[in-house]
């Protein structure tokens, strides 16, 4: 059972990144910046985080953050990255288009991740069926942008 509750849970978080960057978008067009849109999302994930951190008194070890692998704190950027990008393709693309797109690149880069064993729990080499999977995305995003 916890495994389905784990399996909607993700598809919420999914089907949230386009309500995100729809109001990034807002926000964007008031401020005239995707940029600044992106910031102030990010302040706000930030606080909301600082609230929940409070709220639910979740402790961590302050000496063990030494210990992060110095390439470990460039995570920030992909997602600096990922959310202007999505909110100037939100723009330009639309957003089925920007994110079947968004979903393809994922599934290309967990792939080559799983394959070389980077950054995943356990490597799963990349074979037909999995490139298949990857095949049949691109083909809905064909599919969504031209019908």
């Amino acid at each position: 059972m916890e495994k389905y509750l784990w399996i909607l849970l993700v598809i919420v978080a999914g089907a949230c990144l386009p309500v995100q960057t729809g109001l990034n978008n807002k926000i964007g067009k008031v401020l005239e910046s995707p940029i600044h849109a992106s910031f102030v999302s990010f302040t706000v994930g930030a606080i909301s985080i600082l609230v929940f951190i409070l709220l639910f008194r979740i402790q961590y070890h302050a000496g063990s953050i030494q210990n992060v692998p110095t390439f470990a704190w460039t995570s920030g950027l992909f997602g600096a990255f990922y959310v202007v990008i999505a909110i100037m393709g939100y723009q330009k693309l639309g957003v089925p288009v920007t994110f079947g797109l968004i979903v393809t690149g994922q599934m290309i880069a967990s792939l080559i991740l799983e394959h070389n064993n980077i950054l995943v729990a356990a490597p799963h080499p990349i074979n037909w069926a999995r490139i298949a999977g990857v095949g049949l995305i691109i083909g809905g995003v064909v599919l969504i942008r031209n019908f």
